[in-house]
């Protein structure tokens, strides 16, 4: 931060500097203040058409900008404009307008209900509250004759401020006018950081003292650091933006490998959820999948594939990168990520609950079936001992089962380190698998005891706190002693900086959204390893995440 200048700190999700006037989002429509109206009987069909009008309109302009949005993006764009049409709203709106219900009170009302149903459910399911007051705004617009709710078409540049941002508004959002992002609300996993870091877009979420910058004023905002500051010299402010964006542009040029400045190999690998994420990924400098999260390509299927479909969705992946590594993870289902074939059981803490290599308990078949069809696949594509890793697991009888279910099939066996208890013994569960893959984002929310999507504690959700670092640092140094490979795979390996410290500590790979891959791959190279080991003890010592963030910028920047 600038010196003089006064900063509001939140989180920040997409590194980069912008400087330029604030300009807030456009305030929603004023909604209705009594839903006790009651519509003539004989008018009421007249009414459920009017508002199918309406919700027809607001679902065509949203598929119409996801179909010309790619990648993150569009899949956002496609799954909101699909749940603006969902036919479990439509029947509960249409149910209160044939009650009496004005169409505008109805899609309040039957709207709300989906909020409060989905905040309950918690993690993924309660971020769609946010798209869900998104459609409610646009319907309602729609039916009053508004314009479209949302983000302003500026004709120069800003830093737009906002509440919170819906997938329409980001998506859509012009990189060439829009020089940062800042909203009150969201957290690091939010639809507003993951389209920012697509658009690399600067980005910082749950600002909470962001209501007292005032549209106009001129804010200078450092998505590395979390803060947007008022004050800042326009010299020095607008000589740092240059240099931020020369940075920017050597991040575009970078082809990989992975290795430090003095040539240690990193693998620097790509998060993908299908055979389009992969093959989209390979256009990207990453040298392998370091997570294939299955459970996102059945979030939509009512009956579960059988083998042979699901080997032909994983042979696509393991096309995409021939003769690289891809490490394919069993189904994460459950909590955040119900899958309607799997039977999810109605529980008060989902998130602690049956998920992820738990739900075998309730269907013993489940993992056989999903092992096979790796198995299939790897053999189809000429891919020996594929890696299959298990999210979830919590005890050593879990990763010996587990192991044992793949080596009969000849895959080879990894676990996921999301549950405190694996990185506490980790040397007992790597003497059972063949390699480790730490899950930041759970395994932060589960040390911390923070729910990872609540925006009002993003602070505890931090992959910099102190304990996580240490657990990493457990894991790491097991991995180091059984000779195994140990990676990170969650959203921590996408911060350049914190890649650093992750080497640092002794990880071996870092796998990531594909578009962060050369930030990270051009942070590495301009540091030594032994750089990297000491930030990373004096990183260890630090007592906060603030402090800890400092520490590693005041040494490896």
């Amino acid at each position: 931060m600038i010196d003089n200048a006064i900063a509001t700190t939140g989180t920040g999700v997409v590194a980069g500097l912008g400087y330029a006037p604030a300009l807030w989002v456009k305030p929603a429509p004023i909604l209705p203040h009594s839903t006790d109206a009651v519509v003539a009987e004989e008018a009421r069909e007249a009414e459920i058409a009017r508002w199918k009008a309406a919700v027809e309109t607001v679902a065509a302009r949203l598929a119409a900008r996801a179909a010309a949005a790619t990648g993150a993006a569009a899949e956002v764009l496609e799954a909101t404009a699909a749940l603006a049409a969902d036919k479990g709203l439509q029947r509960t709106t249409v149910k209160l307008i044939a009650a009496g219900s004005t169409a505008e009170a109805g899609t309040v009302t039957a709207i709300a209900a989906f909020i409060a149903k989905f905040e309950k459910l918690g993690g993924l399911m309660a971020e769609r509250a946010t798209d869900l007051g998104d459609i409610r705004n646009r319907v309602i617009s729609a039916l009053l004759g508004l314009p479209e709710p949302g983000v302003p078409t500026p004709l120069t540049p800003i830093i737009l401020l906002a509440e919170d941002l819906a997938p329409a508004d980001t998506a859509t959002l012009d990189p060439a006018l829009i020089h940062g992002i800042a909203t009150r609300l969201g957290g690091p996993t939010s639809h507003t950081a993951i389209i920012a870091r697509q658009l690399g877009i600067p980005c910082v979420v749950a600002a909470a003292d962001l209501a007292d910058i005032p549209d106009g004023t001129l804010v200078l905002i450092d998505g590395a650091a979390g803060t947007v500051a008022v004050g800042a010299d326009p010299a020095e402010a607008e000589a740092k933006v240059l240099t931020d964006a020369a940075r920017r542009k050597a991040v575009q040029s970078w082809q990989g490998p992975g290795r430090t400045k003095d040539g240690t190999a990193v693998e620097i690998l790509a998060n993908v959820q299908d055979g389009a994420g992969a093959r989209a990924a390979a256009q990207f400098p990453a040298q392998g999948v370091g997570l294939f999260r299955t459970e996102l390509c059945f979030l939509s299927a009512q009956h579960e594939p059988s083998v042979a479909e699901q080997a032909s969705i994983y042979g696509e992946v393991l096309a995409a990168f021939p003769g690289q590594k891809v490490v394919i993870r069993t189904l994460d289902a459950g909590s955040d990520k119900p899958v309607p074939f799997v039977a999810h059981p109605d529980e008060e803490n989902p998130a602690l609950g049956v998920r992820g290599i738990r739900l075998g308990n309730a269907d013993q078949g489940l993992l056989e079936r999903q092992l096979d069809a790796v198995a299939l696949a790897a053999e189809q594509q000429g891919v020996t001992a594929a890696k299959v890793m298990a999210p979830m697991v919590a005890t050593i009888d879990e990763a010996r089962n587990f192991a044992a279910a793949c080596r009969s099939r000849k895959l080879s066996p990894g676990l996921m380190v999301e549950v405190p208890s694996v990185a506490l013994l980790a040397d007992a569960f790597l003497a059972e698998v063949d390699f480790m893959s730490i899950g930041t984002n759970d395994l932060t929310q589960y040390t911390m005891a923070a729910d990872r999507m609540a925006p009002s504690l993003a602070a505890l959700t931090d992959p910099w706190q102190p304990a996580v670092l240490h657990l990493i640092r457990l894991a790491a140094m097991a991995g180091a002693s059984a000779q195994k490979p140990v990676g990170v795979c969650g959203e921590a390996a996408a911060d350049p900086l914190l890649a650093c410290i992750l080497v640092g500590l002794g990880l071996t790979s870092l796998s990531m959204a594909p578009n962060a891959v050369a930030a990270v791959g051009l942070q590495l190279e301009s540091v030594t390893l032994e750089q990297c080991q000491r930030a990373a003890v004096a990183v260890l010592r630090c007592t906060t995440a603030r402090a800890a963030r400092a520490t590693a910028r005041e040494l490896l920047s």
